[in-house]
């Protein structure tokens, strides 16, 4: 599963790398630049691999049209999330309807690369075919060879063997897929009937000099499948030599071990079969290679004649699958109860999801060594994986379903202040007379043009020198001033001179104040205006904030019965998920009592025999 997370991480940032189409060409190295936010922010959960968040809000930037800079980009990104989710399909129709023309050739092929790799991982070999059928040839060398060696196992998987023998034999280079060239070319030799050929192949595969552990495990397949293919010509002897290559402690190490066993009873040489099947007999009950070793000791005991060594070696045998047959019914039981998927998923934090999530530990019971073989398999393995994702969408909707209730609240607070505070600002409207205001203005426009023209400087004077005038002016009307006295005469020509000197001031600063005066007018006019535009817009938000109210609480509480049919729904497909694991898990594990009863009832044939040899024996003695 490792090749399949980084199979969707390559193909995920080859989508996103392929931002402008002329950069990926020409392989520029500057950073890319995001123009929409919404894409920034769909890049930031993506980058974190937290995909789920990162779909729901690139989906959502689309259907508000947000994403107008990177709408094929955001297509190609949602393409390879879908991909980390094992939506293949969706994945696909993105693809084909983006990839033609819109990408550069090299993103392009390592696209369809990628898609072809997946595809034949989930079993699409026709669609894993049709992708290859879609490579260019600017697939680097690397890739281009495990391309090579994708298209022979899709011959090798559907049959094809000649073409696969072909293509491998043509394979050139001595790299580590050239290894997996040899042992793939074996294997198709051997299910081609060519079995000698096949033989050349593995063995000289088989005794490679290995410098990492994928190698090592490649050189003990290889000798394991030439050592069982000689056992089934009929080539015993040939067959030990490749088979007691496979390292003890590997993961082949116990049929390697049965299968020297056999080699040696093929010959009739038991006393050898019995080292290795000896060695099997200390190791674990499940696998199918130690059963046969339990019934293949009393075997070879009894072909050695040693009678009651054998009689308990097959008591023994009998007890161990009767009590394993008893634990397989427990953990069924367990299995069908539906408990065993929720101990997977307590104390889970939901962190990841898809192909990144991987479970840490085992759920605690005896039912635990089994639940280890059902997740050693990849059809187990991915339904649980898909059971996980339906529980976080499960959580999410339930999380959403919460924060609709916190909208909500949040509307109807905000309705009861709208409706609060509604009132007073009609009244305040009701006494700001704009209407008023205007003609007031366009009344001192008319004022002043009238001042301007008769160039009426007192008009303008302030209240202290308008005052001032009207004091002058009362003195010259003083009756003791027209009197024909030296003193009337002076203090006369004292107020005329002080009439002049403030005529001369007004007169003097007539053109600057009119001029800030019309400037006040107008910035007051200016007010005005916006105080109308304002005035506008207050009433059309009066008129439509009901509106608004009405359509958001049709929005906020149409989420409520939305997101209760989607809980039902994934509700539905988690019993449904469940089902399907449980079918999964019964299945193996009934087929592995069956294989015990069936050993079971070999081991009491056997046992049978053996009381009735020895009841004869006891009847003929003399």
């Amino acid at each position: 599963m490792a090749n399949c997370r980084s199979t969707v991480v390559a193909l995920c940032l080859i989508l996103v790398a392929s931002v402008q189409p002329a950069k990926a060409a020409a392989d520029n190295t500057d950073p890319i630049v995001v123009r929409d936010p919404h894409y920034g922010e769909v890049l930031f959960y993506f980058y974190q691999n937290d995909y789920f968040p990162a779909i729901v809000r690139l989906l959502a930037a689309q259907e508000r049209s947000q994403l107008d800079e990177h709408a094929e980009q955001a297509e190609l990104l949602l393409g390879g999330m879908y991909l980390s989710y094992g939506h293949h399909l969706e994945a696909a129709d993105i693809f084909e309807r983006l990839l033609a023309d819109n990408v550069a050739p090299e993103v392009r092929d390592r696209t369809w690369f990628f898609l072809a790799k997946i595809w034949r991982q989930r079993g699409y070999l026709d669609k894993s075919q049709q992708a290859l059928a879609n490579l260019g040839d600017t697939l680097p060398v690397n890739l281009w060879r495990e391309a090579q060696m994708l298209q022979a196992q899709i011959y090798i998987d559907s049959a094809q063997y000649d073409n696969a023998i072909a293509m491998l034999q043509a394979w050139e280079g001595r790299t580590e897929w050239a290894s997996y060239a040899k042992f793939n070319l074996g294997v198709a030799l051997v299910r081609n009937g060519q079995v000698d050929a096949a033989s050349r192949i593995l063995d000289e595969l088989g005794g490679i000099d290995p410098f990492n552990e994928e190698l090592t495990s490649l050189r003990d397949r290889a000798n394991l499948a030439l050592g069982y293919s000689l056992l089934q010509d009929g080539q015993p002897m040939a067959a030990k030599r490749p088979l007691q290559r496979v390292r003890l402690e590997g993961p082949f190490s116990n049929k390697a071990l049965l299968g020297v066993g056999w080699a040696d009873a093929e010959v009739e040489n038991f006393s050898r079969a019995l080292v290795p099947w000896m060695e099997l007999r200390g190791r674990d009950l499940l696998d199918a290679a130690v059963q046969e070793s339990m019934l293949a000791i009393p075997y070879a005991l009894a072909k050695l004649d040693a009678i009651s060594q054998a009689a308990d070696h097959y008591l023994n045998a009998i007890e161990a699958f009767y009590e394993e047959a008893n634990r397989i019914d427990r953990t069924i039981g367990f299995i069908e109860s539906g408990d065993v998927f929720e101990q997977f998923l307590a104390d889970d934090p939901l962190d990841s999801t898809g192909w990144y999530w991987r479970l840490e530990e085992l759920p605690q019971g005896p039912e635990a060594r089994y639940l280890y073989h059902l997740l050693a398999t990849d059809e187990f393995q991915e339904g649980l994986k898909n059971y996980r994702d339906l529980n976080y969408l499960n959580k999410n909707l339930e999380d959403w379903r919460q924060n609709v209730d916190v909208f909500a609240n949040m509307l109807e607070t905000r309705i009861e202040a709208y409706a609060e505070r509604l009132p007073r600002v009609e009244d305040a409207l009701g006494r700001a007379d704009v209407d008023a205001m205007i003609d007031r203005k366009l009344e001192l426009d008319s004022v002043l043009n009238e001042i301007e023209r008769s160039n009426d400087w007192l008009a303008l004077a302030s209240e202290s020198e308008f005052g001032m005038w009207g004091e002058i002016s009362g003195l010259e009307n003083t009756p003791a001033l027209t009197a024909d006295i030296p003193e009337a005469a002076e203090v006369s020509d004292k107020i005329s001179l002080l009439k002049g000197v403030l005529q001369w001031q007004l007169e003097d600063d007539f053109n600057d104040r009119l001029w800030r005066i019309r400037r006040n007018v107008r910035q007051t006019g200016g007010g005005l205006v916006d105080t109308q535009r304002l005035r506008r817009q207050i009433d059309d938000t009066m008129r439509k904030e009901p509106l608004r109210f009405a359509d958001l609480r049709n929005r906020v509480y149409g989420l409520e019965p939305r997101i209760d049919g989607m809980k039902l729904r994934v509700a539905g497909a988690m019993a449904d998920q469940r089902e399907f694991l449980q079918s999964i898990a019964v299945g193996e594990l009934r087929s592995q009592k069956q294989r015990l009863d069936v050993y079971t009832v070999q081991a009491r044939f056997a046992l049978a025999a053996i009381y009735d040899l020895a009841a004869t024996e006891v009847e003929s003695a003399p």
